[in-house]
């Protein structure tokens, strides 16, 4: 039986330094079972030297991963990458005479230009797959330009898409209502995460050194991990909690930096004053990771824009009380297993004041992410996608 050719565009690539769509590209790799499929990963050259990599092709969990040199040219970067990653994969699989390959993009950067691919690729008797990933043109780190651009890019993805994996049944809703003139296929297939438990110890030297210099102790905080963007509401959640009478911190791992949106929240809520507020930068390590979740008293999370949040996930693996913003993507997620909080003055406060005199042993976010959320279960569905 001939193998099942499926090539993956738009993530940075594997092995995975950081990124949902890299992480997702490096597991379903990982735990692949069948033998049916052969995975081409498209990587971006600079991704691949972290890893030490410089060769044109090379083979990473048994996927053929090929190098694409990306100049520095701003904002158009992702862009320019996507298309030249996908006319690779075309010439390759022409070169390779593959039978009714797949190309799978992540995320609807490339519109504009979609439509010349789809004839090549039907040239070849391929498919395209998309994923649509969450609400990039919502995004407020984006002009408006960019943003229009987005929304326009998204259209015409998927107009031209033979299937749209969603990895949110609210974006799959999404999709089919607000595109239902091109009559979309879709089909749902959630993101994963790990459930194995830190290797670490409270005795570990990662560990006694983090907590020593952060000034933080385990179950003494509330804990927020997500990109350092506006529409994860840091305002909101830092003004609540500066309001509330909780004794414990609130420790944010972000890639903060001083730019204009970090002075903005300053200035409108003068943090510095209140030394329970700990912005501790970012953590790469990952054991380190998910013993800082692990031993964190409860997670806030107050991302309102996307699909599945790959936080959100391993929040839920690794910490019993999570708090989420009230909105339908977690929802999806957290179903009767968190507790949520509105996007009003008060809304979360009054939680945070409470949260600490109750029981919450009822809730079981650990289970929602073994029954419905494993790398496991993503990949075989995703394989068997593949294999019809």
């Amino acid at each position: 039986m001939n193998k099942k050719n499926v090539y993956i565009i738009g993530s940075k690539g594997i092995p995975a330094k950081y990124g949902g769509f890299e992480t997702f590209v490096e597991k379903i790799t990982e735990y692949q079972k069948s033998d049916n499929i052969q995975y081409h990963v498209a990587c971006m050259k600079e991704n691949s030297a972290k890893s030490n990599i410089i060769a044109k092709h090379f083979d990473y969990n048994g996927a053929d991963c090929f190098n694409i040199s990306v100049p520095s040219i701003g904002p158009a970067k992702a862009i320019y990458y996507d298309i030249i990653a996908l006319n690779y994969a075309l010439n390759l699989a022409k070169t390779n005479n593959d039978a009714n390959p797949i190309f799978y993009v992540l995320a609807c950067r490339i519109g504009p230009f979609i439509g010349y691919f789809k004839k090549q690729i039907a040239k070849i008797n391929g498919t395209l797959f998309v994923n649509p990933d969450g609400h990039e043109w919502l995004r407020e780190k984006w002009s408006k330009p960019v943003r229009t651009y987005w929304k326009f890019s998204e259209k015409i993805m998927v107009k031209h898409s033979d299937l749209l994996i969603c990895d949110s049944l609210n974006i799959e809703k999404y999709i089919l209502t607000d595109y239902k003139i091109y009559q979309p296929k879709t089909k749902y297939i959630a993101y994963g995460t790990d459930l194995q438990s830190t290797k670490l110890t409270k005795t570990s030297n990662e560990v006694t050194e983090w907590y020593s210099s952060k000034k933080v102790t385990e179950k003494n905080y509330y804990l927020i991990v997500g990109r350092f963007v506006p529409e994860n509401n840091l305002e909101l959640i830092i003004k609540e909690f500066m309001a509330s009478n909780t004794q414990k911190d609130l420790v944010i791992i972000s890639n903060v930096e001083q730019n204009d949106f970090y002075n903005k929240l300053l200035n409108k809520t003068m943090f510095d004053n209140d030394n329970r507020i700990k912005f501790v930068g970012t953590v790469y390590n990952q054991e380190l990771l998910k013993y800082i979740r692990e031993n964190a008293y409860a997670y806030i999370h107050g991302h309102e824009v996307g699909g599945t949040n790959p936080s959100l996930l391993e929040a839920m693996a690794c910490t019993h009380i999570n708090l989420l913003l009230d909105v339908g993507f977690n929802r999806e997620v957290g179903r009767n297993s968190t507790l949520y909080f509105p996007k009003e003055e008060n809304g979360l406060k009054e939680i945070i004041n409470s949260i600490e005199t109750k029981n919450y042993d009822y809730l079981k976010p650990r289970k929602e992410i073994e029954e419905r959320y494993t790398w496991e279960k993503i990949s075989d569905t995703y394989e068997k996608i593949f294999t019809i």
